[in-house]
């Protein structure tokens, strides 16, 4: 029994050593993830809604140029209201709702002026970058060909260049918590993957490591309560 005892307890320690930093990984990211609101991580407050339209002429019906569209809808801009167009091919671009033209998609100086026109943030934009389907940048999470506008307070709302859309904002605690997730799933590339296999393996592990500790404990007890009782028939 003892030398079973032995064995366990030699493996229980090495797991131990080798599970320790992904579990004080997992709490810690788990900690920090949870100091704050998701409503207040997310910066929910920080886009105002959509400002309501009031029609005072007819509405031209937008000039699709012969391509398949899916959807096409009424909004308000920062310039007064756009039609947006949704073609099949995934592209959404403003029409003028007066005449029905299409409408240029937008360049940096339109991007800022629609960040300015929802924010409810009092920070000022500092940055305006082009952002490439091809390539986006990690916290976007999705393919976009628009701009990302900086603010100076750590904030970058992403803007849609054909429809003017705001498809995103990231606050700086967002990055931080972003950052906090990917320890968490053992994802920093991706921060999407919650079953890959280092995941899988070292909570495999750390569950081996507990099932090894509750059959130890009864045996080192049983192996004690022998102990105690050998020395006092002596």
């Amino acid at each position: 029994m003892g030398d079973l005892r032995t064995t366990l307890r030699r493996w229980h320690v090495g797991l131990c050593w080798l599970v320790c930093l992904p579990i004080l990984l997992w709490t810690v990211s788990g900690l920090v993830m949870a100091a704050k609101p998701l409503e207040e991580v997310r910066g929910d407050s920080l886009v105002a809604p959509l400002k309501p339209i009031q029609i005072g002429s007819p509405l031209a019906v937008p000039q699709i140029e012969g391509r398949p569209v899916t959807a096409f809808k009424l909004e308000s801009r920062a310039g007064g209201p756009r039609w947006i167009v949704t073609f099949a091919d995934g592209e959404s671009r403003q029409a003028d709702p007066a005449t029905g033209k299409l409408l240029p998609r937008l360049g940096a100086a339109d991007a800022a002026r629609e960040v300015a026109d929802r924010s409810t943030s009092k920070a000022k934009v500092i940055s305006t970058s082009r952002i490439d389907a091809n390539s986006p940048p990690l916290e976007l999470r999705s393919a976009m060909n628009g701009w990302r506008v900086a603010l100076d307070d750590g904030t970058n709302f992403y803007v849609d260049g054909g429809s003017g859309e705001i498809v995103a904002h990231r606050t700086g605690w967002w990055r931080m918590y972003d950052f906090m997730w990917g320890l968490h799933i053992m994802d920093l590339q991706g921060r999407a993957d919650t079953s890959n296999p280092w995941v899988v393996t070292f909570v495999a592990l750390s569950i081996l490591m507990v099932l090894l500790a509750l059959v130890l404990l009864p045996l080192t007890l049983r192996g004690n309560g022998n102990g105690a009782g050998g020395g006092n028939g002596k």
